[in-house]
């Protein structure tokens, strides 16, 4: 019999997983050129060339038994330099080695930190629309998810909800900007006013309330729209990075946490990291992939992709008469459905061939998610199918 944690969490499993393997199934049936699946945040450009460059380089110049070796739990020391270099010299701060953390992906870099920080009954604050994880995340560690209603007007954060949720028991809050699933930006007018609602708190609270940046998609912005470094606003800031998007590189499970050495309890936390790092099961981050994405710190992938593929898509749906926020970054949509009912909504568009994720897998139901970073072509393809379907709601 398996524990009743596991239970709930298998009961409440990923929609977004689901739909991908319903996809699979009609591509089997109709051919895979005939299903548009937007279900998964799966890169669907290749690596730059770079990243291959240096994975042959590491092999050839690099001993074995360092290259596939252990190293410090908190990764490769010469590897956090360069990272903390590189965040100085983009973003004008101070960082070196020790306020960085190398970690299985951004999901890695979330959970050890909330490893380190909940006990029992700690409530973490999550702005809706938020990735689902997010909540299992949180419930694996005995905290509490406290959840902010969504701004239907541009889903940035409703601060009046978020002022009423905040309470002594509030250990954490977490945001991922650019946002997924909507593709918002929070600009920095909110992180602004985010810090200054934190540090009010704190000193009301007589505690300490730290915030988790979730960042994978930082790079991939459009429009120039900037993306404000956290840290700089708010001394209790993690910022969790990952390489999966911006160089393609989802299924090697590399990133890193950012810790600032201004934040209450540096020395406890920076030293419990290492060891959630272990205990968790990672150990530490992926050897040779630390090493390579060292030599791959200014380049990415060709994301240009994703934003011609938002703009086909984003004007086709508001031709079709679909009501959507236009996203500002990442490669996730935020329709509103046409009925109440997300889940139905979605199960109807696959007679369509369209794969879409209802909106209540990410705390906000009666929208869907669209995953755009698909080829061009599939997109192109799909946008009779989106007319259809629209029209099959005009009666």
């Amino acid at each position: 019999m398996i524990s009743k944690k596991m239970v709930e969490l298998v009961k409440n499993g990923s929609a977004i997983r689901a739909m991908f393997e319903d996809g699979k199934i009609m591509a089997e049936k109709y051919g895979k050129e005939n299903i548009y699946d937007f279900s998964l945040g799966n890169p669907s450009v290749i690596p730059p060339e770079s990243v291959k460059n240096a994975i042959f380089d590491i092999i050839k110049e690099q001993p074995e038994t360092e290259i596939h070796g252990y190293m410090n739990n908190r990764g490769y020391e010469e590897v956090r330099e360069k990272i903390a270099f590189n965040i100085n010299g983009k973003q004008g701060t101070n960082f070196n080695k020790n306020n960085i953390i190398m970690t299985v992906g951004a999901a890695g870099a979330l959970n050890i930190t909330l490893k380190t920080i909940i006990n029992p009954g700690d409530e973490i604050i999550l702005f809706a629309p938020y990735f689902g994880e997010y909540d299992n995340y949180i419930s694996n560690y005995d905290g509490i998810p406290v959840i902010v209603k969504p701004n239907f007007e541009n889903f940035s954060i409703d601060f009046e909800d978020f002022e009423k949720k905040i309470s002594n028991k509030t250990k954490a809050l977490i945001i991922n900007n650019p946002n997924n699933p909507t593709g918002v930006v929070y600009s920095e007018n909110d992180i602004k006013k985010l810090a200054e609602i934190l540090e009010s708190k704190q000193k009301e609270f007589n505690t300490s309330i730290y915030l988790i940046s979730d960042e994978p998609y930082r790079e991939l912005v459009f429009n120039d729209e900037v993306i404000p470094y956290i840290t700089k606003y708010y001394r209790n800031t993690f910022v969790g990075y990952s390489y999966s998007k911006t160089l393609s590189l989802p299924g090697e499970r590399i990133g890193y946490l950012v810790i600032p050495s201004e934040m209450d309890y540096y020395e406890e936390i920076f030293g419990a990291l290492g060891v959630a790092n272990r205990i968790l099961g990672y150990v530490n981050a992926p050897s040779l992939f630390q090493k390579v994405i060292s030599k791959c710190l200014d380049d990415t992938s060709d994301l240009s992709v994703y934003e011609e593929n938002k703009n086909i898509l984003y004007k086709a749906l508001r031709e079709y008469g679909y009501e959507c926020v236009e996203p500002k970054g990442t490669f996730y949509m935020f329709p509103k459905c046409f009925i109440k009912d997300d889940k139905a909504f979605c199960d109807r568009a696959k007679k369509y061939r369209l794969i879409i994720v209802p909106g209540s897998t990410f705390s906000c139901p009666g929208y869907f998610r669209i995953a755009y970073c698909v080829d061009k072509n599939t997109v192109i393809n799909s946008l009779e199918s989106f007319k259809l379907f629209a029209e099959s709601y005009k009666f």
